[in-house]
C-alpha cells in the first residue's frame, strides 16, 4: 500500500516537473515575443524565430494545446512566413471552441491571406470572423481595407482591359492602314509596269518601223542601178522619137 502511494506521488511529481518545463518554454517564448513587439521601428524576425523555437519545445512536450499553437502561428506571421501562418490559423479556428477565439483565429487568417495578396480569401475570412464577433472594430477596419483593395484591383483590371482593347484597335487600324498603303503601292507599281510595258512596246514598234524603212547598201545600189537603167531606156526612147520626127519632116519637104 505504501509502495502504491509512493508511486502515485512520484508520478504526480514527474507530471508537475514536466508541466513546469512546458510552461517555462511558453513563458520564455512570450517574453521574447513581447520584447520583439515593443520595437516599433523594425520587425526583428530573429527574436520572433527564437520565440517560435520555445513554443515548439513546449508543443513537443504537450502537443495539441490550442493556445500555444496560436502563439506559434503568431510567431510565424511576425516572421512574414504568411503561408505557414495561414495554414496554422485555418486549422486553429476549427479547433477553438468559443466564438471569440474562433473570431481571433479567423481575423489572423484573413491577415495572413491579405499579406499574400489573396484578397478574395481574406475578405471571406474577415466576414466569417465578424459573424463570430460582430463588434470587432479591428476586423471591420481590415475588411473595409481589403474591400478597398479589391475595388482598386477591379479598376486596374478594367483599365488594363481598356488599354488592351485600345491597343488592339490601334493595331488593327495600323494593319488596315498598312494594307491600304500596300495595296496602293501595288496599284502604283502595276500602273508603272503597264506604262513601262507600253513604252517598251512603242520603242519596239518604232525600231521595227525604222528597220522596215531602212534600206540596206546593196538594196540601195540595186535601186539606183535600176533607176539609171530606166533613165537610159527613157533617153533612148526619146532619141528614137526625135529621129522619127526628123525623118518625117524631111520626107514631107522633098515631096
Amino acid at each position: 500500500m505504501k509502495q502504491t502511494v509512493l508511486f502515485i506521488l512520484m508520478m504526480l511529481f514527474t507530471l508537475t516537473v514536466f508541466s513546469q518545463n512546458e510552461r517555462k518554454f511558453i513563458r520564455k517564448g512570450n517574453e521574447i515575443y513581447e520584447e520583439a513587439v515593443k520595437d516599433t521601428t523594425r520587425i526583428d524576425t530573429s527574436k520572433f524565430s527564437l520565440a517560435e523555437t520555445e513554443y515548439r519545445k513546449a508543443l513537443n512536450k504537450k502537443p495539441g494545446n490550442e493556445k500555444w499553437e496560436f502563439n506559434l502561428a503568431d510567431a510565424l506571421y511576425k516572421q512574414m512566413r504568411f503561408e505557414e501562418a495561414e495554414q496554422k490559423f485555418a486549422e486553429l479556428h476549427k479547433k477553438l471552441e468559443t466564438p471569440e477565439e474562433k473570431a481571433r483565429a479567423l481575423h489572423n487568417l484573413g491577415n495572413s491571406q491579405l499579406m499574400q495578396q489573396k484578397i478574395d480569401e481574406s475578405i471571406e475570412s474577415y466576414k466569417n470572423a465578424l459573424r463570430k464577433n460582430p463588434d470587432d472594430i479591428e476586423t471591420k477596419y481590415n475588411l473595409a481595407y481589403a474591400q478597398m483593395l479589391k475595388k482598386k484591383q477591379q479598376q486596374q483590371q478594367k483599365q488594363q482591359q481598356q488599354n488592351q482593347d485600345q491597343n488592339k484597335k490601334q493595331n488593327k487600324d495600323q494593319q488596315q492602314q498598312n494594307q491600304d498603303n500596300q495595296n496602293q503601292q501595288q496599284n502604283q507599281d502595276q500602273q508603272q509596269n503597264q506604262q513601262n510595258q507600253q513604252n517598251r512596246d512603242q520603242n519596239q514598234q518604232q525600231k521595227q518601223k525604222q528597220q522596215q524603212n531602212k534600206i540596206s547598201r546593196q538594196d540601195a545600189e540595186q535601186l539606183l542601178q535600176a533607176l539609171q537603167n530606166d533613165e537610159r531606156d527613157i533617153q533612148k526612147k526619146v532619141k528614137k522619137e526625135k529621129a522619127a520626127k526628123a525623118r518625117q519632116s524631111n520626107v514631107e519637104k522633098e515631096w
